[in-house]
């Protein structure tokens, strides 16, 4: 069943000048998770942060962080992940050999553990996974960059999901399932996703701009 919409902003479009403030500031302003892109120049093409700056950021706000691991391989670096102060670790399936194992693994440290779908990647991986997951992310652009414009054919995607999704949680009593989505997040594609059937909307720009005195009204925007 759909959860009331999330919203879930991205700090790779904050001031990294200001990192922990604007972590707090957003959690002040009523994001649900802290949204941590980590990227690796391997996997995608670029190069973000690493685990000892998502424990500095940590004790700015209370909310879950929601750590996306753009990383290959991408076991080697869970558990650190995992100890730094990720909540819920996402990770794409071609990052590893076995993902069932990697999502063992994140379980097996206490944390929630979400799977990614880039566009060009089949919801089949999820056939024999979804019932051991947390959060399913949908990819609506190609990561590695924020401020892309969201490609529509994930709204195909999302729906599907959601059905399957609405599927296993009728199974498993009702068990939550987040389904979330990233890439070009604005007030338009928000709705649009919301009605294919996400529930987390991840929000970097549209979190972002204006600065902190927009931000409880942007992620209020992003909600309605």
């Amino acid at each position: 069943m759909q959860q009331k919409t999330k919203i879930a902003p991205s700090i790779l479009s904050a001031d990294f000048a200001q990192l922990g403030a604007e972590v707090a500031a957003i959690a002040a302003a009523g994001a649900d998770y802290v949204h941590v892109d980590v990227m690796d120049g391997h996997f995608v093409p670029n190069i973000t942060i690493g685990p000892g700056v998502l424990k500095a950021l940590k004790p700015h706000a209370k909310i879950p962080f929601d750590v996306h691991l753009m990383i290959a391989p991408v076991d080697p670096f869970v558990a650190e992940f995992a100890a730094a102060g990720a909540d819920i670790i996402t990770f794409h399936p071609e990052a590893g050999a076995h993902p069932h194992r990697t999502v063992q693994l994140i379980k097996s440290l206490g944390k929630k553990a979400g799977v990614s779908l880039n566009p060009a990647t089949s919801i089949d991986v999820l056939d024999y996974l979804l019932p051991d997951l947390d959060l399913v992310l949908v990819m609506s652009v190609n990561p590695g960059f924020g401020g892309q414009a969201f490609i529509p054919s994930a709204l195909e995607k999302i729906a599907e999901i959601r059905r399957r999704i609405d599927k296993v949680s009728v199974a498993q009593n009702g068990r939550v399932i987040d389904l979330e989505v990233d890439g070009g997040i604005n007030a338009e594609t928000a709705r649009q996703a919301v009605a294919a059937g996400a529930d987390v909307l991840v929000a970097g720009t549209a979190t972002f701009k204006g600065g902190p005195a927009a931000y409880a009204g942007n992620i209020a925007g992003l909600k309605t």
